[in-house]
């Protein structure tokens, strides 16, 4: 927006408060502050042409009380739009810290549930199997070998499917040791060698923990889908102050701005990872080049609200 249309609304507004000084110029005010927010206009800015306008108005020279009122309720009321809209950020933001842990607390469930109830229906199976084989005609011991060999599939598909939806490494060891298991399982599934960097002194807040974890699967998943990329690095390095993740690959990479513009399921997951960390003050960068790889790196940054949550669960 231009500063001297700001300038010249704010300032008509503002006299119009000072000369009648009524709920009606009171209204105006609002209406003001409410037309800047739709702009885009920052708070800074907003304030910046105040403070200008009410030097324009009353330039030099003591204010009396009534004038002193005046402008102070003005630019409350010209201000107020802004303080709603950071009322109802905060109000979303504990929205969608809430949903998250409602999110994971259920995954977390259902993985177990699918490691308990399914290990416990498998090894029901091995057991008639034993029971059978007593009884085998001759040549079943082929096919009972085979059957057994596909439960151990089986059996091994259902575990890494409960690893993947919520790792319970991840609740009792730590981000780093279920980094580390979250890479080997893609390295065997995609041939790509990822490799996990990274300290693993202390833990870091459970919420952060779920949320690089989350972001690394993402990001993984993009690698082996669309990178065509040969190794990927995952690390992970703890400041005072934030955590910082990054995910780099040697694939073919991607103009970032052609992507910010394109829906489809890249674009998506992407999303999907702002989306999460965002919650958590958290900021994502892409830098990435066609023909010379991707560096995914999210910062997020060590906030009072998750102290005391050392572990997802916990």
């Amino acid at each position: 927006m231009r500063r001297r249309e700001l300038d010249e609304r704010c300032t008509r507004a503002m006299r119009r408060h000072l000369e009648g000084g009524d709920e009606r110029t009171l209204v105006d005010a609002y209406e003001f502050g409410r037309w800047a927010l739709a702009e885009g206009t920052g708070v800074l800015d907003v304030s910046l042409a105040l403070q200008r306008a009410a030097r324009a108005l009353r330039p030099s020279g003591p204010q009396n009380q009534r004038e002193s009122s005046r402008l102070e309720g003005f630019m409350l009321d010209a201000l107020s739009p802004y303080e709603m809209a950071l009322s109802g950020a905060r109000e979303a933001n504990r929205a969608l810290r809430s949903l998250d842990a409602r999110h994971e607390d259920t995954v977390r469930r259902i993985a177990r549930e699918l490691h308990d109830e399914a290990g416990q229906v498998l090894a029901t199976v091995h057991l008639a199997l034993d029971q059978v084989r007593p009884h085998l005609a001759p040549g079943g011991e082929q096919r009972l070998a085979h059957a057994v060999e596909l439960l151990h599939q089986a059996e091994d598909e259902i575990r890494r499917l409960s690893h993947e939806l919520r790792p319970s490494i991840l609740d009792d060891l730590g981000l780093m040791p279920a980094l580390r298991f979250l890479a080997e399982g893609v390295g065997k599934r995609s041939g790509i060698a990822v490799t996990v960097i990274g300290s693993e002194d202390g833990r870091v807040p459970g919420p952060i923990e779920t949320a690089i974890y989350r972001a690394a699967q993402e990001a993984l998943h993009n690698v082996s889908r669309h990178a065509r990329a040969s190794r990927a690095i995952l690390m992970v390095e703890r400041a005072e102050d934030a955590v910082m993740f990054e995910v780099r690959d040697d694939g073919r990479g991607f103009d970032p701005a052609a992507l910010a513009s394109r829906r489809g399921p890249r674009g998506l997951g992407i999303s999907g990872i702002r989306e999460r960390i965002a919650p958590l003050g958290g900021r994502l960068e892409i830098q990435s080049a066609p023909h010379r790889g991707t560096v995914l790196t999210i910062r997020i940054p060590l906030e009072v609200p998750h102290v005391g949550s050392l572990a997802p669960g916990r």
